[in-house]
């Protein structure tokens, strides 16, 4: 079965092209780390980790449900926070949106990510049964 290269129309377009949301090979399901980006590329909730990680998490649903799946058939997160004092607002946020059945996680503070005023980014691995 050939990989499938998705960038979901939900969600703002990769700059540049330079990567894809969405790899899709066979039933396993590669989503690329997701910013607090509107549809139109505007960052959510500068400022406030928890609606940058509510955004980041409505982004992650978009972009499974254009392969026909949702958060709950996650089966990996990786999270990056930037600092270790936006920890406590990601994980009230967390809570709100956690699956039933929760991935297995890792969560990762780093010095800053990509985009200027992000504090959190999310990928994720999802299968389909």
């Amino acid at each position: 079965m050939a990989k499938e290269y998705i960038n979901p129309e939900a969600i703002s377009p990769p700059p540049k092209g330079i990567y894809t949301h969405i790899v899709k090979d066979g039933n396993t399901i590669y989503v690329a780390g997701q910013l607090a980006n509107d549809k139109d590329g505007n960052l959510v909730g500068e400022g406030d980790p928890g609606a940058q990680y509510l955004q980041v998490w409505a982004n992650i649903g978009a972009a499974l449900a254009s392969v026909g799946a949702t958060v709950n058939d996650l089966v990996k997160t990786t999270t990056y926070i930037v600092g270790s004092e936006n920890m406590a607002a990601v994980r009230v946020a967390r809570e709100k949106v956690a699956p039933a059945n929760p991935p297995t996680s890792t969560m990762v503070i780093v010095a800053g990510l990509a985009r200027p005023g992000a504090v959190v980014e999310v990928e994720g691995i999802a299968t389909l049964s």
